[in-house]
């Protein structure tokens, strides 16, 4: 079983390392994106982040109009998708990345992280839940302790 890692110890400003976990986005049981070349962003408070190489993903993603500000990694650029069991089902705003990410992330520079749903996400094969609330893209695993930030009451954290 790996070590706890908690997340009041992860820095701030974040932490942005390669990791070799092995990562599976599936969507109605079909695989849409794999890894074991990721990057992960650990920041206070937070579960990690991860950031897939776009070789990784299986499916064809489509801009969207949407944009956010991070004000660590710059702005995002935030994709579409279209089910692959449901071609009528398109999925907006749930993935994104960084075309010129700010000084010391420029390695997840097109690199794409996925919010934990509507699909399923796997670290090691582990399923992850989500990080609470619906403002960040944290995955949580087994692996990860202390408070959160994302759920009620804690937004000025």
């Amino acid at each position: 079983m790996p070590p706890k890692l908690n997340v009041h110890n992860f820095p701030r400003p974040p932490l942005l390392e390669k990791t070799p976990r092995h990562l599976q986005i599936k969507w109605n049981n079909q695989l849409i994106a794999e890894t074991k070349d990721a990057y992960w962003a650990l920041e206070t408070t937070h579960p990690p982040t991860y950031y897939l190489p776009p070789d990784s993903i299986l499916l064809p993603l489509t801009r969207s109009s949407h944009k956010s500000f991070c004000e660590w990694k710059g702005a995002a650029t935030y994709w579409n998708i279209t089910n692959p069991g449901n071609s009528s089902q398109e999925v907006k705003n749930r993935v994104w990345s960084y075309e010129k990410p700010t000084k010391g992330f420029e390695s997840i520079k097109d690199y794409l992280s996925f919010y934990a749903g509507p699909w399923d996400c796997y670290v090691d094969g582990e399923k992850v839940e989500p990080q609470p609330g619906d403002f960040y893209g944290g995955w949580v695993t087994s692996d990860i302790e202390g408070p959160i930030k994302g759920g009620p009451g804690t937004w000025g954290w």
